[in-house]
């Protein structure tokens, strides 16, 4: 059984950071990996991404303030956010493949 488990969320400050973990079971984090984001009445939109070798891609809004990585040994991935925007505000989802965690809140305020 799959489990996406996303924590790290919070209300920050504009020019804040947060780092969004997300612990995975039933799944390798070596396979493609992704973040979401989803804003209250908007459609769920692409953040960040890492395939399985190669480059992370990343949303151009957030390209230089938000950087995705994995760590293996802890079959966990992240998603470190500086310079936070109030449009930034979203829950924010992790993907392994076509498995999806529940989100984590993350509010920023100006």
């Amino acid at each position: 059984q799959v489990q996406l488990v996303e924590s790290g969320g919070g209300q920050v400050q504009a020019g804040g950071s947060l780092r969004l973990s997300c612990a995975a079971s039933g799944i390798s984090i070596s396979n493609y990996i992704a973040w979401y984001r989803q804003a209250p009445g908007k459609e769920r939109e692409f953040v960040a991404q890492m395939p399985p070798i190669g480059r992370a891609g990343y949303l151009a809004s957030v390209r230089g303030r938000f950087t995705i990585t994995r760590e293996i040994a802890e079959n966990t991935m992240y998603l470190q956010m500086n310079n936070l925007k109030p449009e930034d505000t979203a829950v924010y989802l992790c993907r392994v493949t076509t498995f999806w965690g529940q989100g984590t809140q993350v509010s920023v305020s100006s």
